[in-house]
């Protein structure tokens, strides 16, 4: 009686610790699968991180007067006039609808950037928001008025910005707009979709 006892004793120790063994490993894996939100921005993060490195190597800008006319101080990068003074543009590209042109000089560095727009309403949703944000370019400092042929926004960063501004700080701004501009686009096309349901079940209704 007492080995039966002891087998069985033994036995049910067996089970308990297989029982831990097999949960153990599931608990695991629970941990270990990722969230897709956190899966949408690492797909996003290494297209920012090349933006943020390259655009932070090419704000090496400095204090460069007009050599044309006396006494005027005005972004290379715009006016163009000394193919000298104009560094190679460069393209950061995540698809052919999303993409980023970085153009640097002396003084002055010129960002412009093409928004992702798989369909039409995300095309409207960004013309629109765009000229909103362009309206108010005074609010933002280094924002463009206008942006450059095929591209969305555009941002213009002058030796005068660095001045009175820390590079890193100007930095995060592109890239927190980049992210922010994304998310609140989506945001507004959900909303859409979601008013037009509503709009659309009770057209139906009437004629149930």
């Amino acid at each position: 009686s007492s080995s039966s006892s002891s087998s069985s004793s033994s036995s049910s120790s067996g089970s308990g610790s297989s029982g831990r063994s097999s949960s153990a490993p599931a608990a695991g894996r629970a941990r270990a699968a990722p969230r897709p939100s956190a899966k949408m921005a690492n797909t996003l993060k290494p297209y920012l991180d090349c933006i943020r490195t390259t655009l932070t190597a090419a704000m090496c800008v400095r204090n460069f007067p007009s050599q044309i006319v006396e006494r005027h101080n005005k972004p290379e990068v715009e006016v163009r006039g000394n193919r000298e003074l104009i560094l190679n543009p460069l393209t950061v590209s995540r698809n052919e609808n999303e993409m980023c042109l970085i153009e640097p000089s002396i003084n002055s560095v010129r960002v412009s950037i093409r928004i992702k727009q798989a369909d039409e309403i995300e095309e409207i949703l960004t013309r629109m928001f765009s000229r909103f944000l362009m309206q108010r370019a005074e609010q933002f400092v280094i924002l463009r008025r206008k942006p450059m042929a095929n591209f969305d926004l555009s941002f213009l960063i002058t030796h005068k910005h660095l001045e009175d501004m820390w590079k890193h700080k100007l930095v995060d701004f592109v890239i927190t707009f980049m992210e922010d501009i994304d998310k609140e686009i989506n945001g507004m096309k959900i909303a859409i979709n979601t008013r037009a349901r509503i709009v659309a079940y009770e057209y139906i209704q009437q004629f149930a």
